[in-house]
């Protein structure tokens, strides 16, 4: 008997969702960690164009 693809298609949607997910949650937790180090670094570079 043949596989139902149309199941795993969505089986695959599914994970690839899950993986993207988790990967937006750990951006969003080093964001927090290192944010304001970032922003200091963004403020000194405006601050070296605007001279």
């Amino acid at each position: 008997m043949l596989p139902d693809i149309r199941h795993e298609e969505g089986q695959g949607l599914v994970e690839y969702a899950l993986i993207l997910f988790l990967v937006a949650i750990v951006v969003i937790a080093i964001l927090m960690l290192l944010g304001q180090e970032v922003r200091s670094v963004f403020s000194s570079v405006v601050s070296a164009l605007q001279r």
